[in-house]
């Protein structure tokens, strides 16, 4: 059985799954590489200063357990994919020395705005996986974006948006509410 391996420039080759052709980690011209494989047995060849901005894989960096590949089992092809975009924006910023802090911060807050502008399972996919890898900055940049979604809005019109179904009885639902009206007061 195959699997794809993807660098970080997102070119991919074809390498069998059960031999990799090098090491997890081997030396570039510039950096290290480590390789992530996803829950289906995708590989990402990742620079290590992209992957570091997870503290699991860079704890399990440091404590040479990044010797073969880093398997990251709870977590799709797609999110991990998504993950390591604004893992490398995010470390490419933090090593971009051209422009003033206020011009990074503001270019990043107007990249990461853009970034998490996506449909509700992508979010929910990144929110597990940034929890999981322990990547705090795209944690609570996701879950700024969940509660600004939420924001203002019903508790039926949440469960329409999280396609949340409703499981209460009405008799519930009011005892419910009347036992926490404060939270259904209008601003």
């Amino acid at each position: 059985m195959a699997s794809t391996s993807k660098s970080a420039a997102g070119s991919s080759s074809s390498s069998a799954a059960a031999a990799p052709s090098s090491s997890a980690v081997a030396s570039s011209s510039s950096s290290k590489v480590v390789v992530l494989m996803s829950m289906e047995g995708e590989r990402f060849e990742v620079e290590d200063y992209v992957a570091r901005e997870s503290k699991i894989i860079s704890n399990m960096m440091e404590d040479d357990c990044a010797n073969n590949v880093i398997p990251v089992p709870n977590v799709k092809a797609s999110i991990l994919s998504k993950m390591i975009e604004w893992c490398k924006k995010h470390a490419q910023m933090k090593e971009d020395d051209n422009n003033s802090n206020k011009e990074k911060e503001e270019e990043l807050r107007s990249w990461d705005k853009e970034f998490v502008d996506l449909d509700t399972d992508t979010l929910y996919g990144l929110l597990v996986a940034a929890n999981y890898l322990d990547i705090k900055g795209l944690l609570d940049l996701v879950c700024q974006r969940v509660a600004d979604m939420i924001k203002g809005k019903s508790p039926e019109q949440i469960r329409e948006i999280f396609n949340i179904k409703n499981d209460f009885t009405p008799e519930e639902e009011e005892a419910i509410r009347k036992e926490n009206s404060w939270a259904f007061e209008s601003a």
